[in-house]
């Protein structure tokens, strides 16, 4: 069985593009067959990540971007700022926005990423497994640490230790961001147009921010939860 995730993007010309992901669901790692011959610019040593755990001698090409190179294909010649109508349809829910191509990209691409078998996003499998298409970045904060809380309690009905501090999802996002900037070089080298390297940029913005929010304790959602706060 597996989970399928459409992008359907409807241009202010009316060209109409689609994308679709589909995902084993159990492993969340698509479905479909990788290209025999991936493009050059998605060699591993090629604007390799610097904190990249796979070997070249190993990994011949960089999981990521093999995945993203079908998506490029199918974004090339759009601009960054070319206002889309977008609905994403999911196993739970239809989505529906009108927003920028370089927006939507984003939130494609976080999936994409995710579930693209990079020993570095396979954190954010979860998220995958639960998207949230176009989620603001209030959204994508509480879904990180949800996220990451969810999985420390795991690891104490292990007996392992657990982090309530988040410091290791701190520790996910700043290598997210290195992830993003040698990826964004990548497409350089690839894409004519600018949306795909832009979404990138919008989705290092949200790299950066998780960090911050940790390291500021969350203060901002705390309100929220004045129910379970409450000193009786």
């Amino acid at each position: 069985m597996s989970l399928v995730i459409t992008y359907h993007f409807q241009l202010a010309d009316d060209t109409r593009r689609s994308y679709t992901v589909e995902l084993d669901s159990v492993s969340l790692m698509p479905v479909d067959a990788q290209q025999t011959a991936p493009p050059t610019w998605t060699e591993l040593g090629f604007q390799q990540c610097s904190n990249c755990p796979l070997k070249v001698e190993q990994h011949a090409h960089c999981p990521v971007a093999v995945r993203l190179t079908p998506l490029l294909e199918m974004s090339k010649e759009l601009q960054s700022h070319d206002s889309v109508d977008v609905q994403v349809l999911t196993p739970e829910r239809q989505v529906a926005q009108s927003t920028t191509m370089q927006r939507a990209m984003s939130s494609l691409l976080g999936l994409v990423m995710a579930t693209s078998g990079c020993p570095h996003t396979e954190y954010l499998k979860p998220m995958a497994r639960f998207h949230l298409p176009l989620a603001s970045e209030d959204e994508t904060v509480y879904r990180a640490a949800s996220m990451y809380l969810l999985a420390q309690y795991f690891l104490s009905q292990r007996d392992a230790p657990a982090d309530m501090s988040l410091s290791g999802l701190s520790a996910i996002y700043k290598n997210l961001q290195l992830i993003n900037t040698a990826l964004a070089n990548r497409v350089r080298a690839a894409s004519v147009e600018d949306a795909a390297v832009n979404a990138i940029v919008l989705l290092d913005l949200f790299a950066k921010t998780i960090p911050y929010t940790v390291e500021e304790s969350l203060q901002e959602l705390e309100h929220l939860f004045d129910a379970y706060l409450r000193v009786e």
